[in-house]
């Protein structure tokens, strides 16, 4: 039965085809055109002073952060390029900048932001923060004639920050695993239902139901041969795109990473089965896994992390076996962690595999028995 379902999903060239283009084109993209970071800011200035204190501060926001798109002659220009998105900074330094700096006096300057990518404006304004700030000390620094190094004899508050299992905060680390559980959650569902669907449009799921098998002797083999197929295509992700592609650090045990996959999918499976009870053809299979795919990924932190939610959206999030899922593959593979401590997560995929897939085997042997 096994070697059957294999078979008979390898006669699909179109589903073989979707799978490959998922868990290696899909991935490279997401992971190659998707970034949090800030990168190349489309910045204007509007220089009042033109002095050397001016053009000293402007040439701070420079690449790799911020692009100097020219200079602007009044405010309402710089609106205007705000408003049309054509940039995203827009710096206005007033008249007597520098004159105020000689004479000891706080000086100002605006900077106006684009926020309609909020993540973006913040790292913008961070980022322009800490220039601006670094600029002033160093001004401060020379006037009273002191050095950087007459700072190491004063006591001093260091804000030291350590960055642990991504020091360089690459988003082509985090997004293209995130994208490969996401294909693993998609798959896990959507083919063990079409396999169930597939013998209804077919005619023979009668005869299956008279041969000397029980429901779950009928259902088994096609999870796990769907769960074969599935381990084979994340092998191609794990190995063809985020090792050799995108350089992603596999600090813990792969063998505990494929045993927690294997008990993710037949986890899912259960969903799978469920939907396989309700449609009556591979359209209403598709839609029905999107159906159930969309609040797992939305309850799993994905996309907003679990603290950000509110409590009781936070605790239906422990009903979503892609949150357990997150946090046993990000501590694997970026972490190096074992199973020690990530054995609470492992925990409850395991029973909420149980609960949802005697819930698939129950709905089915209800239906067809």
């Amino acid at each position: 039965m096994t070697a059957k379902e294999v078979q008979q999903l390898l006669r699909d060239p179109i589903l073989l085809s979707f799978m490959v283009f998922v868990f290696t084109v899909n991935i490279y993209l997401q992971g190659s055109s998707v970034s949090l970071q800030l990168n190349r800011a489309a910045m204007v200035v509007q220089d009042g002073d033109h002095s050397a204190a001016s053009r000293e501060l402007i040439h701070r926001f420079r690449p790799p952060y911020f692009r100097l798109d020219g200079e602007v002659d009044s405010s309402r220009e710089a609106i205007g390029l705000l408003d049309r998105g054509e940039v995203m900074v827009a710096l206005d330094i007033p008249t007597g900048f520098q004159e105020r700096l000689l004479k000891g006096e706080s000086a100002s300057v605006l900077m106006q932001v684009d926020a309609t990518q909020s993540a973006q404006a913040f790292l913008a304004t961070s980022y322009a923060a800490r220039i601006v700030g670094q600029f002033g000390l160093e001004k401060i620094l020379v006037r009273e004639g002191l050095s950087s190094g007459s700072l190491e004899e004063v006591p001093v508050v260091i804000d030291d920050q350590r960055v642990w299992f991504n020091p360089n905060e690459k988003d082509t680390w985090f997004m293209p695993i995130s994208e490969m559980l996401e294909a693993i959650t998609l798959f896990s569902i959507l083919l063990p239902a079409a396999a169930m669907v597939r013998e209804k449009e077919r005619g023979t799921i009668e005869q299956l139901m008279v041969s000397p098998l029980s429901p779950f002797q009928i259902m088994f083999p096609k999870v796990l041969a769907m769960t074969a197929v599935i381990l084979f295509c994340m092998s191609l992700a794990l190995f063809g795109v985020l090792g050799l592609v995108f350089q992603v650090p596999m600090r813990g045990s792969l063998p505990l990473f494929y045993v927690v996959t294997t008990l993710y999918i037949f986890a899912n499976a259960g969903l799978g089965l469920f939907a396989a009870t309700i449609a009556r053809n591979l359209a209403q299979v598709g839609l029905l896994s999107l159906l159930i795919l969309a609040p797992i990924i939305l309850l799993s932190g994905t996309w907003t992390p679990p603290e950000a939610m509110p409590t009781w959206l936070r605790l239906a999030t422990l009903a979503s076996p892609l949150r357990h899922y997150i946090d046993a593959s990000y501590g694997i593979l970026l972490k190096g962690a074992g199973l020690d401590s990530l054995w609470d997560s492992v925990l409850a995929i395991g029973i909420l595999g149980i609960l949802i897939f005697s819930f698939g085997i129950r709905r089915f042997r209800r239906q067809f028995v």
